[in-house]
């Protein structure tokens, strides 16, 4: 019996431009609690952003991890917060100065704002609109001492941001580069020994369940180590080729709500114990 429903948001649960979680997914996610599951986001996100993101309900995000899996929750309970080496991220932006079209960014997780971009030259940022905008964004020229949430801010097309993505992980083994989406202009950055894939693994020891009591859903390479953690890995229609080949059960895609009726029949399963409709072969 499924004890553990765990999914991403952007482009998974909640489709591209979407205002947040439908009521359908909302109260899918209720079912499966009502049916003694826990079920959550794991996000790239930082926690604050599940208000707006999840209808502002927060039994929804009471059990699931943010930042890429640097911080995780289990029913409200903080289990980990796993910070970035700031020394390394300090080598990074020097890195990103030379390169010249991508900066570094940190947040606040203890607020949903934007990124405060680090860079040793801050007037080259504003000739690169989608790395920094004035009206949303901040700009420092040292890394804070404590960093859980970071990404990189890049301009250029998906294949530029591959690109980046590789030469980082070469010149930095001791981080982690991913990129979030397909369509959003970033490269994410964690530990190399942290993510989504260990926070997955961290609740299921946690709640003493098999693997094969847990699903996740996602769509994107920073939902990889999460699907690659569990047997019942599931990808949107929308997923990238990489997710959609190595994920073992496969659903619809985002905007048509997929995931609020693989949830749907997950909680049926529970009921009646029975196995889910998507994952009958």
């Amino acid at each position: 019996m499924i004890k553990l429903v765990l999914t991403d948001l952007d482009d998974t649960l909640i489709p591209h431009s979407a205002p947040g979680i439908s009521p359908r997914a909302a109260k899918a996610m209720h079912t499966l609690l009502d049916d003694g599951a826990c079920v959550g986001p794991v996000s790239g996100r930082v926690p604050k952003a599940m208000g707006w993101m999840l209808g502002g309900d927060e039994s929804l995000y009471q059990t699931g991890a943010f930042c890429n899996g640097q911080i995780v929750y289990l029913n409200g309970k903080k289990l980990a917060e796993v910070p970035v080496d700031s020394d390394l991220l300090t080598q990074v932006v020097s890195y990103l100065d030379e390169l010249g079209d991508a900066a570094l960014g940190v947040y606040d997780v203890a607020a949903d704002k934007g990124a405060t971009l680090i860079t040793q030259h801050p007037e080259r940022l504003y000739g690169h609109p989608v790395i920094f905008s004035e009206s949303e964004g901040e700009v420092s020229t040292k890394v804070p001492e404590r960093v859980i949430k970071c990404n990189v801010h890049i301009e250029g097309d998906y294949q530029h941001r591959c690109e980046v993505r590789d030469q980082l992980c070469e010149a930095f083994p001791d981080l982690s580069f991913v990129l979030p989406s397909l369509i959003a202009p970033l490269i994410d950055i964690c530990p190399a020994d942290c993510d989504k894939g260990t926070a997955v693994k961290t609740l299921i020891e946690a709640l003493g369940i098999d693997n094969e009591q847990a699903v996740c859903f996602g769509d994107s390479e920073n939902d990889l180590a999460m699907l690659d953690a569990v047997t019942n890995s599931v990808g949107v229609a929308n997923a990238d080729e990489t997710v959609a080949s190595r994920v073992k059960w496969h659903i619809g895609p985002s905007d048509q709500d997929s995931v609020a009726q693989a949830m749907e029949q997950i909680a049926t399963s529970i009921e009646t114990k029975t196995v889910p409709s998507f994952m009958r072969e």
